[in-house]
């Protein structure tokens, strides 16, 4: 009977090489997929999983809707409000009033860092809840109410 290496720990030694790539680029801001792990390092999809808790636990990184990991950096602090909630707030931190044009789709695409279709999700949202008016094919959505901000005691 031939002797096979141990799979205990192997998620540990995958944890610690994402974690040494993340060190090593400054710029990374989402780690590889689950997939990306199974086939790089030979593992099953619990292995994978397994890994990214470590770097959960570790504070390395935390999980994105989607399925997907983002790499957490120490001192950064991330928005995790809804993107509706994030977008509307641009209505009281730019001082728009009813009646002013709202940035288009794409504009907040790039500015969140998002698809164009999510944004339009959430500001298909935005105009259901009455915060937005639609201006129609081609023209500019405009503010229809000023969100009320609540006080956190």
């Amino acid at each position: 009977m031939s002797q096979q290496a141990s799979p205990r720990g192997t998620y540990l030694k995958i944890a610690d090489a994402v974690k040494a790539r993340v060190e090593a680029n400054p710029d990374m801001t989402e780690l590889p997929s689950a997939a990306d792990l199974m086939r790089d390092y030979k593992v099953s999809r619990g292995v994978a999983l397994r890994a990214f808790s470590v770097l959960q636990r570790d504070g390395v990184a935390e999980p994105v809707p989607g399925g997907r990991w983002r790499v957490v950096r120490p001192g950064e602090r991330a928005d995790r409000r809804p993107l509706d909630a994030r977008i509307a707030a641009i209505i009281a931190e730019e001082g728009l009033t009813v009646g002013a044009p709202f940035p288009s789709a794409s504009v907040l695409a790039a500015r969140f860092r998002v698809s164009r279709p999510t944004v339009t999700k959430a500001l298909d949202k935005l105009e259901a809840a009455g915060v937005l008016a639609s201006g129609g094919q081609g023209k500019a959505r405009t503010v229809r109410a000023v969100p009320i901000r609540e006080e956190r005691s």
